[in-house]
């Protein structure tokens, strides 16, 4: 079992940045892909970034050249560094992890709201 704690959202105006973090409990953190996830009312839910557990990153379109994603195994963190924030980008962000890239996500975090706007 393991359980995620998201951090780091909140109101950013058009154009700034924000980090978003996700703590995992267990031992196990390291073997683990992790992704971020994020969803509006009016869309489904949708893959912004993924990283196995060596280290590889995967991107949306909608945010590459903007989003990071990195890992630091020491902490059980998973990290999500937005620049260039668009009002587009305002959604719930949900982490999850998966026992490896080519399993489905089955651990998910509560979910951070991120709101862009002026």
């Amino acid at each position: 079992q393991v359980r995620l704690v998201e951090s780091g959202g909140g109101l950013v105006q058009p154009g700034g940045s924000l980090r978003l973090s996700c703590a995992a409990s267990g031992s196990v953190f390291r073997f683990y892909a992790m992704a971020w996830y994020r969803q509006t009312p009016e869309k489904q839910r949708e893959l912004v970034a993924g990283i196995s557990s060596s280290g590889s990153p995967t991107y949306a379109d909608s945010v590459k050249g903007r989003f990071t994603i990195s890992r630091d195994n020491a902490k059980n963190t998973v990290y999500l560094q937005m620049n260039s924030l668009k009002p587009e980008d305002t959604a719930v962000y949900y982490c999850a992890a998966a026992e490896s890239i080519t399993r489905p996500y089955t651990y998910w975090g509560q979910g951070t709201q991120v709101t862009v706007s002026s």
